[in-house]
């Protein structure tokens, strides 16, 4: 069969098992590539994650494209491989399908092709767990000179089309407090689940909350989304916790979106917030930006999730998200990505970065 560059190297990313805190093997694989590509100097190595800086004579504005080499635990029926227009495997949509776009790139660069911007490229580690554990915060502080680009991209499955903007995101246990009895006699104690019914009331009656900027509509949103507590089943139970999650807008900060959690307790259940991730806005004035839409991109629409591009942000750098990756197979059983979207990815990259198709 023959292939692409572009599929050789997804085919090739996907064969290296890279999960969350296990990305070491796809690393040092992915560092040897590069080095003997582009020489020692173009190459710097964190823990598990490179930053990469291909010579070149562009004068242009600097630009940055990142993409994570950690992919979730999911299950597959087979190999990774080709099977019709589909390329299956793990992390083939979320988001090795990315990196290997950043690969022929920087394969092109070594080449002699001339970009038109000045880019970095950042491979990193551990985008999938917790955000105090997410590796870019580092890298950015690790190499200062990525706070003064211009622009970054994110290369997060996006089917290419360009996401502007996302969610930040706020995670909170609800613990409710009650007074253990037997079942039999649960007058005599206190149903610390009984005692939630009144929020997961509140909750379950609470609509979206759109905010529209820069032409972007965001839909606010508070979930419960894991329940712990009771300690047998013949025991009225005096503990019980839920996970509640708030997806907020652009232009709020984690701050606020507690504040929302508080308003909607009201003080009925102790709050423990435990992970904050902000927001970021879209940016879609930016001249950059408008570059980029302009090379044909399929489609702009607002981030309803979470990225990296709050990272960014949050250093006052614009950033965006872009990749050629299935959007809807991202963590999912048998995870492929679209062989014809893939390739209509590296003619965008191309384009926007070097010129070229």
């Amino acid at each position: 069969m023959n292939l692409s560059p572009v599929e050789q190297h997804l085919l090739d990313l996907c064969a290296v098992p890279s999960l969350t805190g296990e990305e070491g093997p796809l690393c040092d694989r992915v560092e040897a590539q590069l080095r003997a590509l582009l020489g020692e100097g173009a190459v710097a190595r964190d823990g598990h994650s490179l930053v990469v800086t291909p010579k070149v004579s562009a004068k242009g504005p600097r630009v940055v494209l990142a993409g994570h080499f950690d992919v979730v635990k999911t299950q597959h029926d087979g190999p990774t491989r080709v099977e019709g227009d589909r390329i299956y495997g793990p992390g083939a949509a979320d988001m090795k399908s990315g990196l290997a776009v950043m690969l022929c790139l920087l394969e092109d660069i070594a080449r002699g092709a001339t970009p038109k911007l000045q880019p970095t490229f950042v491979f990193y580690e551990r985008e999938e767990g917790p955000f105090l554990e997410n590796r870019l915060g580092d890298i950015l502080e690790h190499f200062p000179s990525l706070q003064t680009a211009d622009l970054a991209v994110c290369l997060e499955p996006s089917s290419n089309g360009l996401q502007l903007g996302c969610m930040g995101s706020v995670h909170a246990r609800v613990h409710f407090h009650g007074r253990t009895s037997h079942s039999a006699r649960p007058w005599q104690g206190e149903n610390a689940i009984h005692k939630s019914g009144a929020f997961l009331s509140r909750l379950a009656a609470l609509a979206p909350r759109d905010v529209t900027i820069e032409g972007m509509l965001y839909r606010e949103v508070i979930s419960a989304t894991l329940a712990e507590g009771g300690r047998g089943r013949n025991i009225v139970p005096d503990r019980f916790t839920l996970n509640v999650n708030h997806r907020f807008a652009p232009g709020r900060t984690a701050d606020d979106a507690v504040a929302d959690l508080q308003a909607l307790v009201q003080g009925d259940a102790e709050i423990e917030v435990f992970d904050r991730s902000p927001s970021a806005p879209p940016y879609r004035e930016h001249p950059l930006v408008q570059a980029l839409i302009a090379e044909g991109v399929e489609g702009v629409e607002p981030k309803q999730a979470w990225t990296d591009v709050a990272r960014f942000a949050s250093v006052g750098v614009a950033a965006v998200n872009l990749g050629p990756g299935t959007q809807s197979q991202a963590h999912q059983r048998n995870e492929w990505t679209d062989r014809a979207a893939l390739e209509r990815g590296m003619i965008l990259f191309r384009r926007w970065l070097l010129g070229t198709a």
